[in-house]
């Protein structure tokens, strides 16, 4: 099932935004960005020029998910696995927030987007953690887009801590209702937002990376080889076209 999502992923699709809006637009969209370290090599270039580079085609796709109307953007910025990546590139990745956070954060507030992180954000440099705060805070009055980043996060350590904070509410008589999906919602990073309704990822891997297992359990998933520097907005209109072409049962018929 996910090679025929690949293969296809590989003709182009020529839509226009006019036409996207037409059809059903995903709430939440979800993006694995992967492929930087490769396009840098095909270039002889340092890895770090391809994290560098994708950074700039989060801005890209950020203003084109706005316009259509899509309510949460969630990018899987720094996981709790690439903590095993040579110090230099691990040190290059977390000044990145810093970097485009504050670049483009009059924009996100102009475009009236709301930053939120989802993460173990305690584990991240303080300069890191200083420019995630600045943006969470200047930007919590916003009613448009949720940008999400998913910084130092990762599936199973989500999980982990959700049960164990609901043992501990237990435990001290905070919680009394049976633990159903909705209760169990509420203990994850991502509480308060739907689960995404579309899962891109880039550089033709496929794969879920240990990212959102609880939330993407009907999400439609869409794989393309392009590597995510070479992310194009007609790139997002293609995915976006494909979901719009699904049917989703949720399980029903």
């Amino acid at each position: 099932m996910f090679e025929k999502f690949k293969k296809t992923n590989k003709k182009p699709v020529s839509i226009s935004e006019e036409e996207i809006v037409k059809g059903s637009i995903p709430n939440h969209i979800a993006i694995i960005m992967d492929g930087n370290g490769r396009w840098a090599k095909k270039r002889s270039l340092p890895r770090t020029a391809g994290h560098h580079e994708g950074m700039k085609v989060v801005k890209r796709v950020t203003k084109l998910a706005s316009r259509l109307g899509v309510k949460t953007l969630t990018v899987y910025a720094f996981s709790t696995e690439n903590w095993k990546r040579p110090e230099d590139e691990v040190n290059y990745l977390l000044r990145l927030p810093q970097e485009f956070l504050g670049t483009f954060l009059p924009e996100l507030i102009e475009e009236n987007v709301r930053v939120r992180i989802m993460g173990n954000k305690e584990a991240i440099p303080a300069h890191t953690q200083k420019a995630v705060d600045k943006a969470v805070h200047d930007t919590k009055h916003n009613t448009g887009l949720v940008l999400n980043f998913a910084l130092n996060y990762g599936g199973r350590a989500e999980i982990l801590d959700a049960v164990n904070h609901i043992l501990l509410d237990y435990q001290e008589g905070n919680l009394h209702k049976k633990i159903d999906e909705d209760v169990f919602d509420q203990y994850l990073m991502s509480a308060g937002l739907q689960d995404p309704d579309l899962l891109i990822r880039t550089s033709g891997e496929i794969r879920l990376s240990n990212f959102m297992l609880w939330q993407l359990a009907y999400t439609e998933f869409w794989f393309t080889d392009v590597l995510w520097p070479d992310f194009k907005e007609k790139h997002l209109l293609e995915a976006i076209h494909a979901y719009q072409k699904r049917g989703r049962r949720f399980g029903g018929v």
